[in-house]
């Protein structure tokens, strides 16, 4: 049976697509490589999860030198939204326009703000924010307010938010999808990083595919690894070739979406090479796999000798204050937001240092995320080498992201904290990747238009971060699900109207 729409992953943008389109009664499957998520000890154990690396996925990717690395990639119902740390953030006004950065320009998107705006608040709704408007000037217009009063800080964070207000800073609550009191019900941990096994976040999996398999007419089929597009002389993808439990096998589809992520949807294009399309398909432009973006991001500790850190998961607030140009003529250098609280085995097996050693710094820390915007560039992309990845990242901008780094080193000083240690995230580890399939107007430049529909195939669509021209210094979950929502607007108007 060929069914009327085959979207390929339940990430975010996958699974948001799905609930939007469910109430129209075509038929949708959905293929997910991974499974479900099975609550375990390991959950909520940090060694676990941090030391052992116990939900990370048995894959080697290459890096640009040619050297295997495990990749930071999830595969599950859900996908890494599962792992997330549940901050909902609107990209800014200026993000979707040309901006001059310390590393270069940004491109515009093929569409401004406000068109996205309503979505933003569809997917606020959706996936049950709780924020505060009011606090953060480089916040952008809302058409309505976040659905749920924000999480609460713990002592220590509203101490630490008042001394950064009194040195002349204005620190904002962070937006989350996260249902707190369940959350630490199940254990008293952070959520950052830690999977979602009993619905406490508000992820791809809890919600988009929650609402999605309420209707009849949508099936999830997990445990499916897509090994290509099969397209006829006319273009059109007829059908998807998958791996699964019992074997090889090839789904038919009137309309197939991608939303496999920024590295698998490009590998999966790649793959998907004919004698018509030797490049690869949607690849008229060459662009397929080019431009990844990868958050350039550091961990900084604000450690004090003489005050502990007693909070639990910490994650409530973040600093825009450098997020744009200045008055001052300063380049835009990103956003600062708490992590999930640092525990001493989160440390040490990050850092090797001795257990006794990591436990007196994170009892004595707290833990913030620095992350600047990385910047477009063909030459940073994901390509194949045989059957395997390649993710060849050139980072880009990292002078803004050093001078982020250093801002806030002299803010927490002068807040009062005498030692500020940083580490940069490892280079190789895709985290927020963006960019392999951009959205635009000139198919010449670009994979598909600003529909999500592939310039070269009238029935391929691109629904996941992808198709995000910038990154942007935010975290893009949120941007992703209202642009999924967008697309299937556009997809219910046009394509099941026919």
């Amino acid at each position: 049976m060929t069914t009327d729409i085959l979207i390929i992953g339940s990430g975010m943008g996958g699974a948001t697509l799905a609930a939007a389109l469910a109430p129209s009664g075509a038929r949708i499957v959905v293929l997910e490589r991974g499974d479900h998520l099975v609550d375990s000890p390991a959950a909520r154990d940090p060694q676990a999860i941090f030391r052992d690396g116990v939900f990370r996925p048995d894959e080697t990717w290459l890096d640009g030198q040619g050297d295997p690395f495990n990749p930071g990639n999830y595969y599950c119902v859900g996908g890494n939204s599962k792992f997330y740390g549940a901050a909902l953030i609107r990209f800014r006004e200026t993000d979707f326009v040309p901006v001059r950065h310390m590393g270069g320009m940004t491109l515009g998107w093929p569409f401004d703000y406000a068109e996205l705006e309503p979505w933003y608040q569809a997917a606020e709704e959706m996936y049950e924010v709780r924020g505060c408007l009011g606090e953060d000037p480089t916040e952008p217009p809302h058409s309505g307010r976040y659905p749920h009063p924000p999480v609460p800080d713990e002592p220590e964070i509203a101490a630490l938010r008042a001394r950064l207000v009194r040195i002349g800073l204005h620190p904002s609550s962070l937006p989350l999808a996260v249902d707190l009191p369940r959350w630490l019900a199940r254990g008293q941990t952070p959520w950052d990083a830690f999977p979602d096994t009993d619905g406490s976040k508000m992820d791809a999996e809890s919600v988009g595919m929650r609402r999605a398999l309420s209707f009849e007419n949508v099936t999830l089929r997990t445990g499916m690894h897509v090994d290509r597009l099969l397209a006829d002389d006319a273009g059109c993808v007829t059908a998807v070739q998958v791996t699964g439990p019992d074997g090889r096998s090839e789904i038919g589809a009137r309309n197939v979406v991608l939303a496999a992520g920024a590295v698998n949807t490009a590998a999966i294009l790649l793959r998907s090479a004919t004698d018509a399309y030797p490049k690869g398909l949607a690849n008229r432009s060459d662009q397929v796999g080019r431009n990844f973006m990868n958050h350039n991001c550091s961990a900084a500790l604000a450690v004090h000798p003489w005050r502990k850190n007693r909070s639990v998961y910490q994650k409530t607030m973040q600093i825009n204050d450098f997020y744009g140009k200045s008055d001052a003529g300063d380049m835009p250098l990103g956003n600062i937001q708490l992590l999930g609280r640092v525990s001493g085995p989160i440390l040490a097996s990050q850092t090797g240092l001795p257990g006794p050693v990591a436990r007196w710094v994170a009892d004595h820390a707290i833990d913030f995320y620095v992350m600047s915007e990385d910047l477009p560039d063909p030459e940073s992309r994901v390509t194949l080498r045989g059957d395997r990845i390649v993710l060849d990242w050139k980072r880009s901008n990292w002078a803004a992201h050093d001078a982020l780094v250093a801002r806030l080193k002299r803010v927490l000083r002068k807040a009062g904290f005498p030692v500020i240690l940083s580490r940069p995230f490892d280079r190789r580890t895709p985290s927020h990747q963006c960019g392999t399939a951009r959205m635009g107007t000139d198919p010449t430049r670009s994979v598909v238009t600003p529909t999500g529909r592939a310039h070269d195939h009238p029935n391929l669509f691109v629904a996941d971060a992808s198709i995000l021209p910038t990154s942007a210094a935010v975290n893009p979950a949120l941007t992703i699900a209202a642009n999924a929502l967008r697309i299937a607007h556009h997809f219910r108007q046009r394509e099941l109207a026919r």
